[in-house]
């Protein structure tokens, strides 16, 4: 406990601002409201240099690719008109051919990344990176399964971010958890495209 309350107190003001953003931009994106995309953007600019500071490579890379998923994100629903762009939902089949192909590229990834780099929890980070990059082109398409994804992924990169001296972003993935779940329902409420008629990414 006195380990996390100094976690807690020694929190920079940067990581204080990424969280404020990282919060806002998934309650937006739960609403289906346009700035969540903005507020990505500035909130995964500032994880990416944390996370070079503290030895995760694949988290580093991860935020990279998240500061280039929020411009892409922003075009996509902007042209698209978010309001007007329904929510799909993915048949069983295909989830359990993605999870099986990209369970496969996080073990070939982390195993040839263990050899030439010297950092900890190189497993989970790169399963965390893998599935978190498919899931977010699924919010950028409004596949309602995302947050069930979002959901397995934060607890896992909550005790990441713990283990990793990074309590507030810790709790941040948590409360994430809670907010995985409000967006599958919200997400539930309009009307889904028709099966047979599903965008494809």
């Amino acid at each position: 406990m006195e380990n996390f309350l100094a976690q807690l107190a020694a929190t920079s003001f940067l990581e204080g601002v990424a969280v404020a953003l990282a919060v806002a931009y998934v309650w937006l994106a739960a609403r289906q409201n346009i700035w969540c995309w903005p507020c990505a953007l500035v909130s995964t600019g500032i994880y990416t240099w944390l996370f070079w500071n503290v030895s995760l490579p694949f988290h580093t890379g991860l935020n990279f690719y998240y500061l280039i998923m929020a411009v892409y994100g922003l075009i996509k629903w902007r042209d698209s008109h978010a309001d007007t762009l329904l929510v799909q939902s993915w048949p069983i089949s295909r989830h359990v051919i993605c999870i099986v192909g990209l369970t496969i590229g996080a073990l070939i990834l982390s195993h040839f990344a263990s050899t030439v780099l010297d950092a900890n929890y190189i497993y989970l980070d790169a399963f965390i990176t893998v599935f978190s990059v498919f899931t977010t082109l699924l919010v950028a398409h409004k596949v309602r399964e995302n947050w069930l994804y979002w959901i397995v992924i934060n607890l896992f990169a909550a005790y990441l971010y713990f283990a990793n001296d990074l309590a507030l972003t810790g709790i941040l993935f948590l409360c994430y958890t809670g907010f995985a779940v409000y967006g599958f329902i919200q997400w539930g409420i309009e009307p889904t495209t028709e099966e047979g008629q599903t965008e494809a990414l």
